[in-house]
Parts: C-alpha cells; sequence; structure tokens
C-alpha cells in the first residue's frame, strides 16, 4: 500500500500591528522578509494607535501602497486595537489575560462590530488601499462579531487555530506561532517558536509566524524568528499571503 503522501507545507508571515506610530518596527521586519524573497501579510490598525490614526498620517499610506506591489497583503486588524468595557466580566478577564488589553473584538455585539469594520475600511478605501482579510486583535472575536465580518463581505478572518474561509466556511488548520516578549516565560517560548516551526515543516500543512513589533525590542527574539522562518523554507516550504492561503 502506498505511503500517504504529505500535504506541501505553505508559510504565512504577518507582520502585526501596522501603524504610523510602528513604521520603523514595519519597515526592519519587512526588510528582513525582504532578504529571504517572500511576502507577508501586513495587519493594518487604521484607528488611534500609540499615537496617530492612519488616516492622521496619509503620507504612510503610499509605504503600504509600495509594499502591495512587491506583493504583500493589506488585513483589517481591528479598530484601535484596544479592549473596551463592552461584554460579560469573563470575557472581559480572558481578553485581558490572553492578549493584555488589546482584545477590542472579544466581547462586541454585532452592531458594535460592524460600526469599527466600516470605520476601518472608510479610512483605507479613502487612501487607496482595500482588504479582504480581517484579523482580530489578540486573534479573539465573539460570535457576533463573526456574522458581522461575513455581513461585510470580508472573504476571510484568522484566529489562533488557523484561517477561517468566511465564503465557504473551512477552516485552514495552522496554529499561529508568536513570541510575548517580557513575560515571564519569554525565553521559553522562543525555544518553542522555532521548534514548533521546525516540526510542523517538516509534517506538511500550514505553518504561521506572527511579528509584532515590540519583539524588536528584545535581544535574541529576532534572531529566533528568523531562524524559524528559514528553517520553514529550507524543509520546502512555500511562502504565501493569507489570501492566497484561501483561494489555493
Amino acid at each position: 500500500m502506498p505511503a500517504a503522501r504529505r500535504a506541501p507545507t505553505r508559510l504565512v508571515v504577518s507582520v502585526h500591528d501596522v501603524a504610523p506610530a510602528t513604521a520603523e518596527q514595519t519597515r526592519r521586519w519587512c526588510a528582513d522578509a525582504d532578504s529571504l524573497g517572500i511576502s507577508v501579510s501586513l495587519l493594518v490598525i487604521p484607528g488611534p494607535w500609540r499615537g496617530p490614526s492612519l488616516a492622521d498620517e496619509p503620507g504612510y499610506a503610499e509605504v503600504l501602497r509600495a509594499r502591495v506591489e512587491r506583493g504583500d497583503e493589506l488585513v483589517l486588524h481591528g479598530w484601535s486595537h484596544r479592549a473596551g468595557p463592552e461584554g460579560s466580566v469573563l470575557r472581559r478577564s480572558v481578553g485581558r489575560a490572553v492578549a493584555r488589553g488589546a482584545a477590542e473584538f472579544a466581547a462586541l455585539d454585532e452592531a458594535q462590530a460592524a460600526e469599527r469594520l466600516r470605520a476601518g475600511r472608510t479610512v483605507l478605501r479613502e487612501l487607496g488601499l482595500t482588504t479582504s482579510g480581517f484579523t482580530p486583535p489578540g486573534w479573539l472575536a465573539s460570535p457576533a462579531a463573526g456574522r458581522a465580518l461575513r455581513r461585510a463581505g470580508f472573504r476571510y478572518t484568522t484566529s489562533h487555530f488557523g484561517v477561517h474561509d468566511l465564503w465557504t466556511g473551512r477552516l485552514k488548520r495552522g496554529f499561529a506561532l508568536s513570541h510575548r516578549p517580557g513575560g515571564a516565560g519569554e525565553r521559553l517560548g522562543a525555544v518553542l517558536v522555532e521548534e514548533w516551526a521546525r516540526r510542523r515543516a517538516s509534517r506538511g500543512g500550514l505553518v504561521r509566524i506572527a511579528l509584532h513589533p515590540d519583539d524588536l525590542d528584545r535581544p535574541g527574539l529576532r534572531d529566533t524568528t528568523m531562524r524559524a522562518i528559514e528553517a520553514v523554507l529550507a524543509a520546502g516550504g512555500r511562502a504565501m499571503t493569507y489570501s492566497e492561503v484561501v483561494i489555493r
């Protein structure tokens, strides 16, 4: 009996928290991606976050357009990347524990989620930018937010566990690997990111590596991340954007 055929390895590298305030960190991560010859998914925060909003710094849209022309894609990443007072105490507590207060969409009702999605898309559209994908801050979104995404016509969203095709209902499984800088488990987490990436690459399937601006403030995290990406590529992994994963 022939051996089971291994699924091809696909790699998505996502750059999170893209905003005027993190322009330099985004530039550095994109330069690293360029050095490896891979495209990335840029997770854009359109509202005010750590400084001015994207609408207040329209010149930054030129940078984003240039990245799209190189083969990257833009993904809406919430509105303000900050959790508010919405939802139950339990949901807010989980959001604080998992996402350090960034779980903006974790407890929204459908109307609240729809309004923030409209606001984010409007900013992008007025700057000549488009997106069909959404990644909630902290990878946490309420069921109502999921309904709002489908009603708004988004093609896909992502969670910790994979990429959700909102048009077909299919889940393409692949756990999101990322660092947690500054925490007690930072060093162990870095080791796990690299080791898990290697293991997944050898088995085939979807490997996701998420890059955050704050990772660059911690010694060694960038190097660990680059080794993890290089290991996946060396194992035959093909780098692609989230949109490419969904349509293939």
